[in-house]
């Protein structure tokens, strides 16, 4: 499987490719008020409010920082029966790199069920990042929140 691969602190990480809608450059974004250290706020894509979660925080990491190759990297997130998008503010964004199936073992991390299988390779460990895990129920609710229809 083919995955883009990035840091979180020194460590490499991996998304299928096949879960990427696109990856653009950091842009400003706006910060939410009361919502979880790991939310970095809300882009606006081409006038949608699109979250982004810091990915390098919501793994218990110290913030980000904003590298040149830092990327926000794109999903479409199952959300209510419908696909939203969901940013993910990446560090070291290095390429793109084949993983085979049968070279991930283990089963991911307890209490973080986003972090999934683990591979070894030429270039050290990577483990894949499960976009599933990432949210829990409120804090979907919290980012993906539905306006209140006009009277």
């Amino acid at each position: 499987m083919k995955v883009l691969v990035f840091h979180i602190g020194s460590d490499r990480y991996g998304l299928r490719l096949g879960a990427i809608a696109r990856v653009a450059p950091v842009a400003g974004l706006k910060q939410l008020p009361l919502a979880p250290a790991f939310v970095a706020g809300l882009l606006d894509l081409h006038g949608a409010p699109v979250p982004v979660i810091d990915l390098s925080q919501l793994a218990g990491a110290p913030a980000g920082q904003l590298w040149f190759d830092t990327r926000i990297i794109l999903i479409d997130y199952p959300h209510g029966g419908a696909l939203r998008q969901l940013g993910l503010l990446a560090e070291h964004v290095l390429g793109v790199e084949t993983v085979a199936d049968n070279a991930l073992a283990g089963s991911g991390v307890a209490g973080a069920p986003f972090l999934g299988r683990v591979a070894g390779g030429e270039q050290g460990m990577l483990q894949l990042v499960e976009p599933d895990g990432l949210l829990t129920p409120e804090v979907r609710a919290l980012l993906f929140a539905e306006p209140e229809p006009a009277l």
